[in-house]
């Protein structure tokens, strides 16, 4: 029900600087995870582009995009950063209290919509199907991405409950046709497909299920009663976990799917003139 307004979970609506106070041992998990979450983009980042030469050239633009979800996700991940850093001071008691530069997780929306999108193109792409289904998939998913969150931040900004109800059930149709695309029509599409590309095929979309799955789960905390300093730390700990598997985990699953189908294409094709060939020599030296 909530899957598309997690998604969307964000305090966009306006800072809030009266929040609850953080213990050191809670500020610091949160701190190191969003320090892990950098490193971990940045690394894969890196990884991904240097990465493309060792796949068939017609699976490259998958990796390309996903180097470019990663590196999008490293920028948002150090603004989240910094401004978490800044949000938050140590005081005499020991415990870290609200300054009065509040905490912008807004940072999250703005990289989900852009990132969500990429994760399905990427995850089209790297199979090279026939043009006409890669584009009709591709732009199918795109869109029912970016409505996805586009329709959960009205109600994610509300603090009424059958408005939120409302925008997340109607947030959670593109989650579902999303769904139905991957195990459907990407399945079908995928038929010829070897069997260990199928296996990895498969793999990705249960990755996907199950890190898309983590989001709603930190939107319902506070409906739980889990509210306060304990719904800070489930909610930034439960999106940075989440959005580690589903950006450089992901990505891993992606390459792994160019290397197989490299293999199964007959491997890399050698550049004879990038090889260097011998050179003639003249008869007469």
């Amino acid at each position: 029900m909530f899957a598309g307004v997690a998604l969307a979970q964000t305090n966009v609506g306006g800072p809030d600087t009266s929040g609850p106070t953080l213990t050191a041992g809670q500020f610091n998990l949160i701190y190191n995870f969003f320090s892990f979450a950098i490193a971990a983009m940045g690394a894969s980042a890196i990884f991904f582009f240097l990465a493309r030469s060792s796949v068939a050239p017609k699976y490259r633009i998958a990796l390309l995009i996903s180097g470019v979800v990663v590196t999008i996700a490293a920028y948002h991940y150090v603004r989240i950063f910094n401004s978490f850093e800044a949000a938050y001071a140590l005081n005499a008691a020991g415990v870290y209290a609200p300054t009065s530069v509040p905490f912008n997780d807004a940072y999250r929306y703005v990289d989900w919509l852009l990132t969500v999108p990429l994760l399905l193109v990427e995850a089209v792409a790297v199979l090279a199907l026939a043009r006409n289904v890669a584009n009709s998939l591709i732009l199918r998913l795109a869109v029912a991405a970016t409505l996805m969150i586009v329709l959960g931040y009205p109600g994610e900004i509300s603090t009424n409950t059958g408005t939120r109800f409302l925008w997340g059930t109607l947030s959670t149709i593109p989650f579902l046709y999303i769904l139905y695309i991957l195990w459907v029509e990407l399945a079908r599409a995928t038929e010829r497909q070897s069997a260990e590309v199928k296996v990895l095929v498969r793999n990705l979309r249960l990755l996907l299920l199950l890190s898309w799955g983590v989001y709603p789960i930190a939107y319902i905390l506070p409906m739980l009663g889990i509210v306060g300093s304990s719904a800070v730390v489930g909610v930034q700990v439960g999106y940075t976990i989440a959005d580690v598997l589903a950006k450089p985990l992901f990505g891993l699953l992606i390459y792994a799917i160019a290397v197989a189908k490299t293999r199964d294409d007959g491997g890399l094709v050698n550049d004879v003139n990038a090889a260097g060939a011998p050179l003639a020599v003249n008869a007469s030296d």
